[in-house]
């Protein structure tokens, strides 16, 4: 099997109402999408979502990623010798995880259905579908009370709520949605970096009266040792997970070589794809710590490979992947279902869904 065509289009996707983290507000996202043909008649799809603040990139270093380094070094690859083409790849975009991530995506996609399977029965079929957390961005305490209640009302069993900007509004925020939702309701916590320490520990301690399931990235991703330090110093006894401080495997070392974290955050954009998404969370097993995959804002095509790494592992206990939900015009909407709260993939070859 040999490459014959590769093409790399823009897509902006809109958002059916801004959305405000610790860090930036956002109204539209731009994703790459990318096709890759074969000389055997299947074709692979995948997309990219990037985030600057994240991992440095912008919608013009993932088009030339693309179309100047990816796209002249597939053409006449076999695809299933994917391994080796990635290797090379991650050496070629060492700062362009995002743009990696889409390469590796419609590879793994041609591969599944050269074997004719789903990409999560391929890796190893360990779920069928997961509870997907609905991310409630930061608002006034009322009107994220509100959207709390309304996805509860659509039948999600998880809510990620963003924080960061101030602690007290955040721990109102908290305790007031557990009042709205009840105690079945699953909670999520995600300060983005804004916290000194000093506010972790204080949104730690109101998190467990919460029942709450973890605090993500409390503070500075450049700061290894806070997720350590934060457990030592909190009576809480409340998970920390990172996220912006891990992008691939070798960040999660040098976060347990800081003394670990208790969970990691898998995002297919930070790792440069399914491929090196598998191998940290490998990494993060063999430290003990669980996982949870996460995502950009980011097409259903995108959520769809996030999907077919977490029903892959019995290591992955958390799945955050809505990044599609309110777009309201994305081609690869239907790469994935929500249902009642549980996402499931469509059970099509590789990643079931092609444009």
């Amino acid at each position: 099997m040999k490459i014959i065509g590769c093409e790399v289009w823009p897509v902006e996707l809109t958002l059916a109402e801004p959305f405000t983290i610790a860090y930036m507000t956002t109204d539209k996202a731009i994703n790459y999408f990318l096709r890759i043909d074969t000389d055997d008649g299947i074709s692979g799809f995948g997309c990219s979502a990037f985030d600057e603040e994240v991992t440095g990139e912008n919608e013009k270093s993932v088009g030339a990623a693309l179309g100047d380094i990816a796209v002249p070094m597939l053409l006449g690859e076999d695809p299933l010798n994917y391994a080796a083409i990635l290797s090379r790849l991650h050496s070629l975009l060492i700062d362009q995880p995002t743009a990696m991530a889409s390469v590796d995506m419609a590879l793994m996609d041609i591969v599944g259905k050269k074997a004719g399977l789903p990409l999560y029965k391929l890796f190893g079929g360990a779920k069928s579908s997961m509870v997907t957390s609905i991310t409630l961005g930061i608002q006034p305490v009322l009107q994220v009370v509100e959207k709390a209640r309304m996805w509860v009302g659509k039948g999600f069993k998880a809510l990620k709520v963003k924080g960061g900007l101030s602690v007290e509004d955040d721990m109102e925020k908290l305790r007031r949605i557990r009042e709205a939702v009840g105690h079945d309701i699953l909670l999520y916590f995600d300060a983005n970096q804004g916290y000194s320490m000093n506010d972790a520990l204080l949104c730690m301690d109101t998190l467990a009266k919460v029942k709450a399931e973890f605090i993500e990235q409390p503070c500075d991703k450049k700061e290894l040792g806070q997720f350590h330090q934060l457990r030592n110093l909190s009576q809480s006894h409340m998970p920390v997970m990172a996220d912006e401080a891990v992008l691939g495997p070798e960040d999660a070392l040098k976060v347990i070589a800081a003394g670990g974290a208790n969970l990691f955050n898998i995002k297919l954009a930070k790792t440069g794809g399914i491929w090196r998404a598998m191998k940290l969370d490998a990494v993060a097993h063999a430290h003990g710590a669980s996982t949870m995959v996460g995502c950009m804002d980011e097409a259903g095509l995108g959520i769809a490979a996030g999907l077919h790494v977490a029903l892959s592992s019995t290591n992955v206990k958390y799945a955050d992947l809505d990044g599609h939900v309110e777009f309201i015009d994305d081609p690869s909407y239907d790469a994935v279902k929500i249902i009642d709260g549980r996402i499931y993939p469509n059970d099509g070859p590789g990643l079931g869904f092609s444009l």
